[in-house]
């Protein structure tokens, strides 16, 4: 097995122990599950931007299609992500879309990424390319991982 050491000499291993009884590679089934284009943009529009609309992810989400859209939402329910809940007494019927705790428990991974983004994109997310930090832009510490 394949190693990777960092700068502090600790040796990481980049997949699980074979003697595990794990059946794949659990970043990889991760990554199967949100890595889907427009799906990590879905929760993070639900999670932070509190949308829980059809139009309002379709209006919000760059390059974004109604067809693409929809089997996305359609997956995320599907893997419990998400629960859609449907208002049939109105008119027009409303639909709307809530991220359960399958959903959330992803929170730690959206604000990961974004923190990324502000240390080390920063000519690509800022005009000014000047670095921040997470506290700064989102006005809140990063969500932590729950037990």
């Amino acid at each position: 097995m394949t190693s990777v050491t960092d700068r502090d000499s600790i040796t990481i291993n980049p997949t699980p122990r074979s003697d595990s009884k794990i059946r794949c590679c659990p970043i990889n089934n991760t990554l199967n599950i949100i890595g889907k284009r427009f799906t990590i943009l879905i929760l993070r529009n639900m999670i932070n931007g509190k949308q829980n609309r059809f139009n309002q992810f379709l209006n919000s989400i760059e390059e974004s299609n109604p067809k693409t859209l929809s089997a996305r939402l359609r997956e995320m329910e599907k893997y419990g992500l998400i629960k859609r809940k449907v208002y049939p007494n109105e008119k027009p019927v409303r639909v709307e879309y809530h991220p359960v705790e399958k959903g959330l428990e992803l929170q730690p991974i959206l604000d990961m990424m974004a923190a990324y983004s502000l240390k080390y994109c920063s000519k690509d997310v800022f005009k000014d390319a000047k670095p921040r930090e997470f506290r700064e832009v989102y006005g809140r510490e990063m969500a932590k991982i729950s037990p």
